[in-house]
């Protein structure tokens, strides 16, 4: 993932940007968690990416999720928490996916 493509989704230093995909992702989840965004939910795991520019550093790239990373972290307590699996949908994967 790059940092262009998060900035480019609407996820910004400024906040999410009006009519983006981050907009819609953000009301999506919200609309599902009945009303809000839950931290660490996709929704904030990409807007303080967005925010720090720091897309590579966390571990999520365009080969993957690299090895012993905040990525590789995330990605294994989503899936203990979902039965061994990662949901589509969840955060990892829509992180990874932008």
């Amino acid at each position: 993932m790059s940092d262009q493509n998060v900035c480019t989704a609407g996820f910004t230093s400024s906040g999410i940007s009006r009519g983006s995909l981050a907009s819609s992702m953000m009301s999506r989840e919200a609309k599902a968690s009945g009303g809000g965004v839950s931290s660490g939910g996709p929704t904030s795991t990409l807007q303080g990416m967005g925010a720090k520019c720091s897309t590579h550093s966390s571990g999520f790239t365009s080969s993957g999720i690299s090895g012993g990373s905040r990525a590789s972290e995330m990605m294994s307590k989503e899936a203990r928490s979902h039965g061994g699996g990662t949901p589509r949908g969840g955060t990892t994967a829509t992180v990874q996916s932008i």
